[in-house]
């Protein structure tokens, strides 16, 4: 099976390489990936392979909505899928093609909210160098100056559910974050201004004890300050003032689990102490194996309450760092 997986990571790199804006995929260069890891993430890719539509969409609740399909996207992606030539090439270029299908002609605006736009747009510039499509380096562009405008309309340099939202909060503003940092390692221009702006309005949410409140300094919860981490892990300010506390605080909640938004809360966890703290990471990767692995339908989907296809993507993203195929999972 692994040599099988660096034998699409080869053709990947290659394809980057023919491209002048390519990105380097760097893969994982060390650990072995942990054997139960890897049966839970070929169950789950099965399922949304074998459950997406022919418009490269899904059938659940949310699975029509553009962030979603980013994020499942993003599944095969992180797991070193070939998405030329591969067993889940068609799967990816259908998502794709939807994404693009779903994007604004005239202000890039993709979907209907800024969650969409966010996971979609990420989507957008993860496979940007990696898929043959012309199409999606115009899309990406548009869709990141979206981004960056709605930013500097906003009155606390933020982003909420719209792009003219004048409120924010840290979830939505998290999302635009990654994804800017996702654009960046696309080759793509992102200010320096904007990503201090986010940076600033973030911290501002955070309370004494590190933990992050959702539009204010209070009422910290292990979700928000796994946002905020990741935030200021992608930036490399790991020595900013508070950043200590609030990994503290996330290290005395491995056992935590998000009653509401389980996957999601997954999804940034993992990525927040993987870039923040190995021996954290590893103790919570061992924990969140044996969980996922409990839960897992015998078809490879996740429970809850947010669509297979999301409960699905999510779970199996909080997995992605044992491959580290994509530069956003990359030290």
């Amino acid at each position: 099976m692994r040599t099988l997986r660096f034998t699409r990571i080869a053709m990947l790199q290659a394809v980057l390489m023919a491209g002048a804006h390519a990105q380097d995929l760097p893969g994982r260069k060390d650990d072995a990936i942990p054997a139960q890891a890897e049966l839970v993430y070929d169950k789950g890719l099965r399922f949304l392979a074998r459950t997406q539509n022919e418009k490269g969409a899904w059938n659940d609740s949310v699975g029509t909505e553009p962030g979603v399909v980013g994020l499942c996207v993003a599944a095969f992606l992180a797991h070193g899928e070939d998405p030329v030539n591969g067993h889940y090439a068609t799967n990816i270029r259908n998502g794709i093609d939807f994404i693009l299908s779903q994007q604004n002609d005239k202000n890039g605006y993709i979907g209907s909210s800024m969650y969409n736009h966010a996971f979609a747009t990420k989507a957008l510039a993860e496979s940007y160098g990696v898929v043959d499509n012309p199409k999606i380096a115009p899309a990406l562009m548009k869709a990141v100056e979206l981004i960056l405008s709605s930013q500097k309309r906003n009155r606390f340099g933020a982003w909420r559910y719209t792009p003219d939202s004048r409120d924010a909060d840290t979830t939505v503003t998290g999302c635009q974050m990654v994804t800017l940092f996702a654009a960046r390692n696309a080759g793509i221009a992102v200010p320096d201004e904007a990503i201090r702006k986010g940076l600033a309005y973030l911290n501002n949410n955070r309370g004494s004890e590190g933990s992050y409140g959702y539009t204010s300094a209070s009422g910290g919860k292990p979700t928000l300050t796994a946002v905020g981490v990741l935030c200021l892990d992608l930036a490399k300010q790991r020595d900013s003032k508070g950043y200590q506390a609030s990994l503290e605080y996330l290290k005395k909640n491995l056992d935590y689990r998000d009653r509401y938004y389980p996957y999601y809360f997954e999804y940034y966890m993992s990525q927040a102490l993987f870039h923040a703290d190995d021996a954290t990471w590893r103790e919570w990767n061992v924990r969140n194996i044996r969980y996922l692995s409990t839960i897992q339908a015998a078809d490879g989907s996740f429970p809850g309450n947010q669509g297979s296809s999301f409960n699905t993507a999510g779970a199996l993203l909080s997995l992605a760092l044992n491959y580290r195929y994509l530069p956003i999972y990359e030290k």
